[in-house]
């Protein structure tokens, strides 16, 4: 069992996690009508959905961005409640590390734990077979890491992430590589996808327009596709033939299942076998069963 580094420790005095006003138990009023419901209360309704797979005793991925920051919330909460106990945290970025330790979750990494029960994430796109764009807040390397060392990867996204095909919202598909001749890859990856209408920009920080900087002291590099890629794996492949290319935000095969909230219910895609099986629920029905 992992044991919390001293600065993880956090004050008895530290802020509490709120529930969530969505959240529905027996007792709990029904939720809002469905057209009052915000982006933000569509991600907390998937994150506190996705947290009923966790149990005590669990080494947890804990993802990073506005909606896996929910379910890390939630996780804090429950260990605060006593209801979950003996958890373990691998954060995805330090932001996610930070948050963690201020909330007091115990924390490890992949050297002492190489197999993780389950990670909740978000992502930025997901297709019909569950392959999903990640990074766009530029943690996909350690995101990939920690996901791909899962038995059980859970996404969390509101319905606006859901497209036909990876880069189909026509926003970044991002790719990690190494600072030294950033410009000559970047020359490279556009060129792969040319049949795509790819264009590609280095990635700026919001300091005078210098680099964004990874956790891991690279640099990020934005593709844009005006159309289908095609062959997910193919791409993958070619892109990491590159030298200099550290890793893509494309994950292919990782998820094992997506929840999705929308303004009408929650839709649950699970992976069994080769086959997905969905599941739907309107908000009405939460009281039966959900």
């Amino acid at each position: 069992m992992a044991v919390a580094y001293p600065r993880f420790l956090v004050p008895e005095t530290h802020a509490t996690v709120e529930p969530p006003t969505l959240m529905v138990s027996s007792t709990a009023p029904p939720p809002r009508p469905s057209a009052t419901l915000t982006q933000d209360d569509l991600k907390k309704i998937a994150a506190y959905k996705a947290v009923e797979h966790v149990k005590s005793g669990m080494v947890l991925g804990l993802g990073t961005g506005s909606t896996a920051k929910h379910a890390v919330d939630r996780i804090a909460q429950l260990l605060q409640q006593g209801k979950l106990k003996d958890i373990v945290g691998i954060p995805t970025s330090t932001i996610t590390h930070e948050q963690a330790v201020r909330l007091g979750i115990p924390l490890s990494d992949l050297d002492s734990h190489p197999v993780v029960d389950l990670a909740i994430d978000g992502a930025d796109e997901v297709d019909p077979g569950l392959n999903l764009v990640k990074g766009r807040g530029g943690s996909l390397l350690r995101e990939k890491m920690v996901e791909s060392a899962c038995k059980k990867f859970i996404v969390i996204v509101d319905e606006s992430k859901l497209v036909k095909h990876v880069g189909g919202s026509r926003l970044a598909m991002p790719v990690e590589v190494i600072p030294f001749c950033w410009n000559h890859s970047l020359k490279r990856l556009v060129a792969l996808f040319a049949y795509a209408g790819c264009v590609g920009e280095l990635r700026k920080s919001g300091d005078g327009g210098k680099a964004y900087v990874t956790d891991n002291g690279n640099y990020i590099i934005d593709l844009y596709f005006e159309r289908d890629i095609g062959d997910l794996n193919k791409a993958s492949d070619a892109i990491l033939r590159l030298p200099g290319i550290v890793e893509h935000g494309m994950f292919i095969g990782l998820a094992t299942s997506v929840i999705v909230a929308g303004v009408d219910g929650i839709t649950v895609k699970t992976k069994v076998g080769n086959e997905l099986k969905v599941d739907s629920f309107c908000y009405n029905d939460l009281r039966n069963g959900f």
